[in-house]
């Protein structure tokens, strides 16, 4: 889509959508966020696609806010909300395999859980660090995060923004595969290939029943989380941890 996010059709009805960022170790810089979109977009209009892959490079998946892009909030310059990216694998009409075979920081981790089908990497770090900053989650990880990992480390996660490897995770038991970062991709595939054999309108019937409930309930979320973002991101604090600590 452009020159840091890529769009194949690697096999039959199986597309993968590649994070490629290496100037910006896949934060959410314009390029980024603007190629997601597009991405995402794109996939509307292929009608043969049954599956899509959500993957980064090397050994980043996605890793957050820029620390400008921070700075900005903090100051009041928007909102998280002005693009969204956050729930665009969940707003796929067709399944979604994020294979974070690299470090999901943030933002960037909360993306890759409103996939469908989350795979994690053995040796590659994971957290919701927002709190690191002195400010409240945003982009639904309030939602999502205790969802899919369940409450206890859901909201050990989001409120003591520690970092985890993939096998502390997998050893906390995660309801996640975890494989070594380099059959992260192979595992994908293997995920891939079976739900290409399935009917595409009975993938999309199916997707938009299951994922229905989180799609009702993330909005008022969202409007909780933006709430809580203007009592706790515009604190001197906050900007000199995202100054000092990013």
């Amino acid at each position: 889509m452009n020159s840091v996010v890529e769009l194949l059709e690697i096999e039959s009805g199986i597309f993968q959508i590649k994070m490629q960022d290496m100037e910006s170790k896949n934060t959410f810089s314009p390029a980024l966020t603007e190629g997601l979109v597009a991405g995402f977009e794109e996939i509307k209009n292929r009608d043969n696609c049954k599956v899509v892959i959500l993957i980064g490079y090397d050994s980043y998946f996605a890793t957050g806010g820029t620390q400008e892009g921070l700075i900005d909030l903090q100051a009041g310059k928007g909102k998280f909300t002005d693009i969204n990216i956050y729930s665009l694998a969940l707003e796929c009409d067709v399944p979604v395999i994020s294979a974070m075979q690299g470090h999901g920081i943030g933002g960037g981790f909360v993306m890759g859980l409103y996939s469908d089908f989350v795979i994690l990497s053995r040796e590659s770090v994971y957290t919701t660090n927002f709190m690191k900053y002195g400010f409240t989650p945003g982009m639904g990880a309030t939602l999502i995060v205790p969802k899919k990992l369940g409450i206890s480390l859901g909201h050990e996660m989001l409120l003591n923004a520690q970092t985890y490897r993939g096998q502390e995770l997998k050893d906390r038991g995660v309801p996640f595969p975890v494989y070594p970062r380099a059959e992260v991709f192979d595992q994908a595939m293997q995920t891939a290939r079976q739900l290409a054999e399935k009917p595409r309108v009975s993938l999309m019937t199916l997707k938009r029943h299951l994922v229905a409930p989180i799609v009702s309930e993330l909005p008022t979320i969202i409007e909780k989380e933006v709430a809580m973002h203007e009592k706790t991101f515009h604190q001197d604090e906050v900007k000199e941890r995202i100054r000092n600590l990013f």
